[in-house]
């Protein structure tokens, strides 16, 4: 029935923010017309989280080693924050060309 996910990331500048998936992190992608580009994505798991009230969802990309992916980001003079350490994984934010933030993580528990 489900044949997969389509995420969307909105940005106060989105050619900044492509060519940041581009080339930086070097996702896959297909132009789709009208300057679209539409980026492949590795493997996805989704979690249910219980809360007291419906909010905004979260989107995070993961990594097999969090200090790795940090000196790679750093090498390039990509901001990220410290590195916090969770109890479901050790994480960071990169701040995107456009401003936004992104969550990663290297994630300590059982991935599917």
């Amino acid at each position: 029935m489900i044949t997969g996910a389509h995420s969307i990331i909105y940005s106060a500048d989105a050619e900044a923010d492509k060519q940041f998936f581009k080339t930086v992190l070097k996702f896959p992608n297909v132009d789709v017309g009208h300057g679209w580009l539409i980026f492949g994505l590795p493997p996805s798991e989704l979690a249910i989280h219980p809360s007291s009230e419906n909010g905004p969802h979260e989107f995070y990309l993961l990594c097999d080693d969090i200090q790795a992916f940090v000196n790679e980001m750093q090498d390039q003079q990509i901001p990220c924050s410290p590195i916090t350490n969770q109890r479901w994984g050790s994480v960071v934010q990169i701040t995107l060309p456009g401003g936004g933030k992104l969550g990663i993580y290297e994630p300590k528990h059982a991935r599917p």
